[in-house]
């Protein structure tokens, strides 16, 4: 799609030499392609030219044998991207993603926080998973729940809350459910409320938390909003935050033990 879209709007970068967009519409077949094509094209794209930051995170996910080599290519894949958007770059801070040639950047620098943090750097994760939500606050990559994850693992409940409170709009069960783990946390006396949001957002997540019921990933990489593919999902990423919290799950079992689900399963 992203392709499709550079193609009929026409080129989006201004590169004194188009190299940057040439090697950018290689990255679109690489994506399509297959196998070692794939890597292939990253490559020649990189000899296109090496300010294509998505070559460098095709080549960290799929080539990178180690965390660390991956962590240098999505190094390499950031650097890359902030040179290509060059003056750019401060230009469209506020609105990234919204224009197509900030996305490389940012799958580059998504890449290398997550990385990061598997590798045990927290704060440098958190860091800039706070500095991609300013560059697009709109938060097309669903960086919040990353971070909002990643709060609850450090603890840190204060700015857990700031940022839950800045998108707090959201009404996904990452988000409800971990609003109800802070108001059992806190005694809040709106927390059979919460729980009831929460509960109508996805009533597989108690259950699943609980160990009553058996996680079912997605199978297409697709999530079912309501579904037990989004309930196995937070449970995956935050299950051990809620039963670091005694009582927390018992809790929310025996609160939502009468309730009836609202059924969704829009995917998203």
């Amino acid at each position: 799609m992203e392709g499709f879209m550079a193609g009929l709007f026409g080129r989006v970068a201004a590169n004194a030499n188009g190299a940057v967009d040439d090697a950018q519409e290689m990255m679109y077949d690489a994506w399509e392609a297959s196998g070692a094509e794939r890597v292939a094209l990253a490559r020649a794209a990189l000899d296109i030219s090496p300010l294509c930051a998505d070559a460098y995170v095709l080549l960290a996910e799929e080539e990178a044998g180690s965390q660390q080599d991956a962590l240098a290519l999505y190094r390499q894949g950031v650097e890359a991207g902030e040179r290509a958007l060059g003056d750019e770059f401060e230009e469209l801070s506020g609105h990234f993603w919204g224009f197509l040639q900030t996305r490389p950047y940012m799958r580059a620098r998504a890449g290398l926080a997550i990385t990061l943090w598997r590798l045990g750097e927290q704060q440098a994760a958190i860091d800039h998973y706070c500095a991609m939500l300013i560059l697009n606050p709109n938060d097309n990559q669903g960086i919040r729940y990353l971070l909002a994850t990643a709060l609850l693992a450090r603890d840190d409940i204060a700015g857990l809350k700031v940022l839950l409170n800045q998108y707090e709009e959201d009404g996904s069960a990452a988000w409800v459910y971990t609003l109800a783990l802070i108001a059992y946390r806190e005694q809040d006396p709106h927390g059979s409320a919460i729980v009831q949001e929460a509960w109508d957002s996805n009533p597989h997540v108690p259950a699943m938390l609980a160990g009553l019921k058996r996680l079912t990933p997605s199978r297409d990489g697709y999530i079912s909003m309501g579904g037990e593919d989004e309930a196995t999902a937070y449970v995956e990423e935050n299950g051990a935050a809620w039963r670091a919290v005694p009582g927390a799950v018992e809790w929310l079992v025996e609160r939502t033990a009468a309730l009836k689900p609202h059924h969704r399963g829009r995917k998203s």
